[in-house]
């Protein structure tokens, strides 16, 4: 590649080669650096365009310009000179040297010429508590009360039955743009800032309980009939709940749409979506933008209320469900799940299309599952305006989070190092990587977990630098530790098992996440039959039974070493084993998944599929009441507790 358009492309971030996952080099082709730079305002079309570009970075440099934000680890200090403006509203002097004492916070740095986001940031979180908990898909509940899906009237419940949990895990519970059909994937929403409606349980509402009983009436045959296949609908779903809900908005009271203006932000693109349609880049001209003047007029409707007020009962509702955490006496209590990105179509898509790369689509290069590279449809920020805009839109998102979390778990955490971009037009095989500053990144995800208390779990499964897990470590952010993946790749070419004493300690651990086969369903091999049955398979399905079966057989052998399992073991109890084995490893947090414990054999998602499969859309085979009174349950229950010192 030219060498001033590697310059160019190593100034912004924008990688010119990578190592695939088996630790060869890629190069990248010039066409696909030319179109991420693109992405990124810059133009690297010619050889005039690119000495252009790099003469501006020369001239920055020698003016010795701040960015537009400075990140400082807590105790720390580097040559500055000008006036901290500190969060409280008091100031201090830097002359010549920040001091080294400065409080945790988004401060303000003022010099000559420049006024700059000064953020100070934790060089590490509280070690986590040692504990144990439930993995739960909380749309797989369903209860004699919920309708068509789990929603947060089950959720508490669970939780008052958790037998002694210290976390329940979530699926991401990101709002989606409340349009039909609805999308079942939680991980393409249309905002990660705020909840989904169909979680809402209406009866649990205040406007349920003011209402008459004709009204309740009308409300309670709202309730959506079972599916003919026995799936979630979601759509179905929504229908029911919307018309369930709009008929008890009379009795809402009245709504503040100046109290949180990013929420009437948002409840502003939800009532443009549902006359406009979902994809906002296909509005008219004069919506397009929120802070246009069609928009600002169309924010104090009665639909942009409406909006506002399912937002308000989510957070009740979530509330009280924390507040049933905090009863249990859970360490940790409720953990949510922060997708990796948003659907570009959506309400952030919207909102904040300046600090987005317009067109960009993530995803993840070619690797041994994947031939020909990954394309998830999902909208990326750009680092260069998260920078200037002083991160706002970050800090805002992860900090509506922590209002409703005692944890966090971030998916595909190495994307808060670096995301593979795929330009338009290109193929998934044809992307690169845009860097970010994972200073700002884990920084600044450190200080609004630090301020509410919360964990942080990174999933880094897969392919990911060593830089990646070291960081975690040293930061007291709790890696991955999956049963099926936790081997020696490196020294051991038969990848067997590793002991439990092996595993990480700063790790969450479980048996599987929901791309993998359940546990029931990996000593069957309904992997390979599901797959099979749906053309999925690399090889033959020769071939892929055979691997299944050397695997099982290599897991079998682990807990047998272990002494947790006999040759006479049947299934139930080599799945109690699985639990056991997890509870001896060194992890400080032990996790079981509902799917796990009773047997399910299909998993949640199917990687590779999207209509072929029901994904997200498979409800557990047990209902809520029969779940809490399940002697499976409390069997892993009592296991995990006993390992990890949790008072039932």
């Amino acid at each position: 590649m030219d060498a001033d358009l590697t310059a160019l492309a190593e100034a912004h971030g924008v990688a010119t080669w990578y190592e695939d996952w088996h630790r060869k080099r890629r190069d990248v082709a010039a066409e696909s650096v030319i179109g991420v730079l693109g992405l990124l305002g810059v133009d690297a079309t010619s050889p005039e365009s690119i000495a252009e570009e790099l003469a501006a970075i020369r001239t920055a440099r020698e003016q010795h310009r701040l960015p537009g934000t400075v990140i400082v680890r807590q105790g720390a200090t580097r040559p500055l000179t000008g006036t901290v403006h500190l969060e409280d509203g008091s100031r201090v002097e830097a002359t010549g040297q920040l001091p080294d004492d400065l409080p945790l916070g988004w401060h303000r740095l003022v010099t000559d010429d420049q006024d700059v986001a000064l953020v100070v940031v934790p060089t590490e979180l509280p070690e986590p508590p040692e504990t144990w908990g439930w993995m739960l898909q909380l749309y797989a509940l369903h209860s004699a009360a919920s309708w068509g899906l789990g929603d947060l009237g089950d959720l508490r419940t669970f939780v008052e039955g958790s037998r002694g949990a210290g976390l329940v895990l979530l699926n991401p519970l990101h709002a989606v743009t409340p349009t039909l059909p609805v999308p079942a994937s939680p991980y393409s929403p249309s905002s990660r800032r705020f909840a989904n409606p169909l979680y809402l349980r209406v009866a649990d509402t205040d406007a349920y309980r003011r209402a008459d009983p004709p009204l309740r009436e009308q409300v309670d045959a709202l309730r959506p009939a079972p599916t003919a296949d026995g799936l979630i609908d979601y759509t179905a779903v929504w229908q029911a709940k919307r018309a369930a809900l709009q008929l008890l908005w009379p009795l809402a009271g009245e709504v503040d749409l100046t109290a949180d203006p990013g929420l009437t932000d948002f409840a502003t693109f939800c009532a443009l979506a549902e006359t406009h349609g979902p994809n906002w880049q296909t509005w008219p001209e004069e919506f397009r933008r929120p802070d246009s003047p069609a928009v600002q007029a169309a924010r104090g409707g009665d639909r942009v209320a409406f909006h506002v007020w399912l937002q308000r009962l989510l957070d009740d509702q979530l509330n009280a469900a924390n507040q049933a955490a905090r009863d249990a006496g859970m360490p940790v209590g409720i953990v949510h799940d922060l997708a990796v990105g948003i659907d570009p179509n959506g309400a952030d898509g919207w909102l904040l299309q300046d600090v987005l790369a317009a067109g960009v689509h993530t995803g993840a290069p070619p690797d041994a599952f994947n031939q020909l590279g990954q394309d998830w449809g999902l909208a990326a920020w750009r680092p260069d305006q998260l920078i200037e805009t002083g991160y706002a839109a970050y800090r805002d998102m992860l900090q509506r989070i922590f209002r409703r979390a005692g944890g966090l778990r971030v998916d595909h955490v190495a994307g808060l190092w670096r995301l593979w971009w795929v330009p338009p037009g290109l193929g998934p095989a044809e992307g690169t990587y845009v860097h970010y500053d994972p200073e700002a990144m884990l920084g600044i995800l450190a200080l609004e977990a630090h301020r509410a208390g919360a964990v942080v779990i990174g999933e880094d499964l897969g392919t990911v630098q060593p830089v990646v897990t070291e960081t975690l470590e040293r930061m007291n952010m709790l890696r991955s530790a999956v049963l099926w993946f936790t081997r020696d790749y490196e020294n051991d070419p038969t990848q067997q098992y590793l002991p439990a004493a092996d595993y990480p300690r700063n790790a969450l651990a479980s048996i599987s996440t929901h791309d993998l086969p359940t546990a029931a369903g990996f000593l069957v091999g309904e992997q390979v039959r599901v797959r099979a049955e749906l053309g999925q398979l690399a090889g033959t399905i020769e071939e892929e039974q055979d691997y299944a079966d050397k695997d099982r057989a290599k897991l079998l052998f682990r807990l047998t070493e272990e002494g947790l399992i006999t040759p006479d073991s049947g299934p139930d109890e080599i799945i109690v084993a699985m639990h056991q084995f997890l509870a001896r490893t060194p992890c400080r947090f032990i996790t079981a998944s509902l799917y796990d414990v009773l047997g399910e054999l299909r998993q949640p998602n199917l990687p590779g599929t999207t209509d072929e499969y029901p994904n997200w859309r498979i409800p557990l085979t047990s209902s809520l009441e029969q779940i809490l009174a399940d002697p499976r349950v409390d069997r892993v229950a009592e296991v995990l507790s006993a390992q990890k010192g949790v008072a039932r």
